[in-house]
C-alpha cells in the first residue's frame, strides 16, 4: 500500500485511514484492532501516529505519569523536567495515554509461563491507580484477563 505525501498531518491522517478504516465503529472490536499495524523506523514518528490513533478511541482516557528520578542527586544535576523528556527506547515514556479498548505491548518478562512476556499484545479492559486490567489477545493464553504496573507497557 502506498499513501502518498501532500503534507504531515494530512498524509498521517490518510495512513491512519487506511489501516484503521471505520476505527470509531470499529474500536471494540478486538480482531479488528489487533488484526493490524503501523510501523515506523522512528519512535517520534510513532508517538504522533499513536497519539492520534488513541484520541479515536471513543472510551475514557487514563493518564499515567512515571516517577523518575536520580539517586545521590544532591546538586540537582538532573532536574526532573530533564528526566521525564528522555524518551529511552524500551521504556515506557513519562506520559502514557490509554483508553479502553486500547491495544499495548509488554516491554518486559513479567510471567513467562502465564504468557506475560516482552512482545505480548494486550487490550486494554479498564484502569486503577497504578494498575492496568488488559487481556491477553494472541498466543496460547489469548482470552486471558491480567493486571499488570503502568511501567510495564508501551501503546
Amino acid at each position: 500500500m502506498s499513501i502518498p505525501y501532500t503534507d504531515k498531518t494530512k498524509s498521517v491522517d490518510a495512513l491512519i485511514d487506511a489501516i484503521f478504516p471505520s476505527l470509531l465503529s470499529n474500536d471494540t472490536d478486538s480482531k479488528f484492532i489487533i488484526s493490524r499495524a503501523i510501523l515506523s523506523t522512528k519512535n517520534e514518528r510513532f508517538d504522533e501516529i499513536n497519539n492520534k490513533l488513541i484520541e479515536q478511541f471513543s472510551s475514557e482516557q487514563k493518564v499515567y505519569y512515571s516517577f523518575d528520578e536520580v539517586e545521590d542527586d544532591k546538586n540537582n544535576i538532573y532536574p526532573m523536567e530533564y528526566l521525564n523528556s528522555l524518551n529511552v527506547s524500551g521504556v515506557p515514556p513519562h506520559y502514557l495515554q490509554l483508553k479502553t479498548g486500547c491495544p499495548v505491548i509488554l516491554l518486559r518478562n513479567i510471567d513467562p509461563s502465564n504468557g506475560l512476556c516482552n512482545g505480548t499484545r494486550l487490550i486494554c479492559r479498564a484502569f486503577q491507580q497504578n494498575v492496568i486490567n488488559a487481556e491477553i489477545v494472541v498466543g496460547q493464553h489469548a482470552g486471558k484477563s491480567v493486571f499488570t504496573k503502568n511501567s510495564s507497557m508501551a501503546v
